[in-house]
């Protein structure tokens, strides 16, 4: 949720032209992730999320994104619905750049989640999994196993600048998962990018979802495997096998994994950690001149990844009751 894009006060009125949501009372840019740029918006009629959509956010793939969050609205899962204007339209144009309002989700996200946190974000999965059930959408996940090994290939020497001898040690991680990598396990809508800072908590309690630009077509564990990742590290880099064994409870007591899942999460979570340390690490040196933004350090996902590659057990242990 960086700030890449700056809209001046016509810009805003010329938006809110559209809509019929009152006058605007305050306006202002959210500092947080890389992405796109998000604003908070306050009307006479309520509070409001703008985000400007940048970089990886391809427009003819919008419709995907919004239409998945108005179904889910629609089958009372709680997330961020999008506003129509008066024409009935979601998709809007600031700057000539794709935008879209989006109502405001109370909450709360944690930045040091505890064992009952991860399991009502469990919960919280699973009931996004079934919720998305019948959505008819579908979108490929772009940022998938087989997009790994491409993608690192213009990165080597990125990974070589943080750490003399990790191209080698990615190149290697990459051949292991091209093999080992799952195949025909149960799939559906995932979020892809369940992260702590995308799920909004009222005390303990789960309270909603947001950030569904990654979602996609893909194995529901993979999901699992992105949240464990995301959830169940310590700051000092150990794996919380409590916290992990609470996420999954939580989950399971929505959606029971089948044996195959449960089998498969060493590998997704490796993979998992390969995702966002490609990422993080394109976007290391990515970031624009002037954007009010803070790009997140690869080197806690090739951490991650040193976990996976030496200590797979760890996560099966958190899949054992």
């Amino acid at each position: 949720m960086a700030v890449y894009t700056d809209i001046t006060d016509q810009e805003l009125q010329d938006l809110l032209s559209g809509f019929d949501l009152g006058a605007p009372l305050a306006f202002k840019g959210i500092a947080e992730g890389v992405e796109n740029s998000n604003f908070l918006l306050e009307t006479e009629k309520g509070r409001y999320i703008l985000t400007v959509y940048e970089k990886r956010v391809r427009r003819e793939e919008l419709p995907f994104f919004l239409d998945l969050m108005m179904w889910l609205a629609d089958h009372h899962y709680p997330s961020a619905a999008p506003i129509r204007d008066r024409r009935g339209d979601i998709l809007q144009t600031v700057r000539g750049k794709p935008a879209a309002l989006v109502a405001f989700l109370p909450g709360l996200s944690v930045r040091r989640p505890n064992a009952q946190h991860c399991r009502e974000a469990g919960e919280g999965l699973a009931r996004l999994h079934l919720a998305s059930e019948g959505f008819t959408g579908t979108r490929a996940n772009d940022l998938g196993q087989d997009a790994w090994a491409p993608l690192f290939a213009g990165l080597k020497d990125a990974a070589e600048g943080l750490k003399p001898g990790l191209a080698a040690t990615i190149d290697a991680d990459l051949a292991l998962l091209a093999a080992k990598w799952p195949k025909g396990l149960p799939s559906g809508i995932v979020h892809a990018d369940y992260f702590p800072d995308n799920v909004f908590f009222q005390g303990e309690k789960f309270a909603g979802t947001i950030d569904f630009y990654f979602a996609c077509v893909d194995a529901l564990a993979y999901d699992i495997a992105v949240a464990l990742n995301a959830w169940c590290f310590e700051p000092d880099g150990s794996f919380n096998i409590t916290s992990a064994r609470q996420m999954l409870a939580g989950y399971e007591s929505y959606r029971p994994l089948s044996d195959a899942e449960r089998a498969a999460l060493p590998v997704l979570a490796h993979g998992a950690a390969m995702r966002f340390f490609l990422t993080r690490l394109a976007d290391w040196g990515a970031t624009p001149a002037g954007a009010l933004v803070r790009p997140k350090d690869p080197l806690e996902y090739e951490r991650k990844l040193a976990v996976h590659r030496e200590a797979p057990d760890l996560v099966l242990m958190g899949a054992r009751a």
